[in-house]
């Protein structure tokens, strides 16, 4: 009686928290890059983050959205696929944006190095008759030179050139990618959603391709021998929602493949945030007179 009585607070309370849960599902996988997000747009530097992070999501999630044509599975999953995609194309905006507008002014220090105003200064000097003539002509110079660094090497997703691939110039080179891949994906989806080993294959490489999620910064980390940009608020935060994620699938017998792409993720968490301790006990030395020609080529 007493339970029958308590049904009016118990089945709300009950709605309650399972809005809550699913709206955590959703977006709790986003918010460790908030602060990744806004570290880079304060210091404008993106060299720290990995866009190869976000590549491996938009496929994983691109993967598990056609997987759901294929055997439905709950909702919130779907959406937060989705809301995942739109975070990392948002992250992809924003460091494309940084990078190219650091790479421009990196060009235009090295152009107006003190060589080239110390040039500028004997012609004033040794042309005193010709002063009015060379200081226009200079100036002309000047601007088509500015105009040169204006326009750094185009990167596009066109040229079809391996060594630049995922590190375009332009924004829209990276959607015309993932387009291309969802467009090539869903058609032979489509072609096959007949089989059931192909859709538990589907299922399968998505969960596997979100393991490997920490592998781009994990790499990245020890090329560069440094953890300097990364946020460790976002490895934190990685490293707490795949502890859940692994103790969920193994409590509610999750197929296999589930908690070993769990296990497999903690491990990967982990070894990043090693890294972090090993790397700032023990920094590198900084080399002297380097620009950082290879910082566009960060992953």
């Amino acid at each position: 009686m007493e339970a029958e009585g308590l049904d009016w607070l118990l089945v709300p309370l009950h709605q309650l928290v399972s809005w809550g849960a699913a709206g955590a599902m959703v977006f709790g996988g986003v918010v460790p890059y908030i602060p990744q997000y806004r570290d880079i747009r304060r210091t404008q530097n993106a060299e720290g983050f990995s866009t190869y992070v976000c590549l491996v999501l938009l496929v994983a999630n691109i993967l598990r959205i056609l997987f759901w044509f294929g055997r439905h599975f709950e909702s919130p999953l779907l959406w937060q696929s989705v809301i995942m995609i739109m975070t990392m194309l948002l992250m992809l905006k924003l460091c494309t944006e940084v990078r190219t507008a650091n790479e421009l002014n990196l060009k235009r220090r090295v152009f107006a190095g003190p060589g080239w105003a110390r040039g500028v200064h004997e012609q004033r000097w040794d042309a005193s008759c010709a002063q009015p003539m060379l200081l226009f002509g200079g100036s002309k110079a000047a601007d088509n030179k500015d105009e040169e660094v204006k326009a750094p090497p185009r990167r596009s997703y066109l040229d079809f050139d391996p060594h630049h691939f995922w590190h375009w110039s332009s924004f829209g080179d990276y959607v015309q990618c993932v387009l291309a891949f969802t467009g090539v994906a869903g058609y032979v989806t489509y072609l096959s959603i007949d089989s059931a080993l192909f859709v538990e294959t589907l299922g399968f490489l998505a969960v596997l391709t979100e393991a490997m999620l920490g592998l781009p910064q994990l790499y990245r980390n020890q090329r560069l021998r440094s953890t300097e940009g990364m946020s460790i608020k976002m490895v934190l935060m990685w490293t707490s929602g795949d502890t859940f994620k692994t103790a969920y699938f193994l409590l509610n017998g999750a197929p296999l493949q589930f908690s070993v792409c769990g296990l497999l993720q903690v491990l990967v968490d982990l070894a990043i945030l090693g890294q972090a301790y090993a790397f700032a006990r023990h920094p590198p030395k900084p080399a002297p007179h380097t620009a950082h020609p290879a910082s566009a080529k960060a992953l």
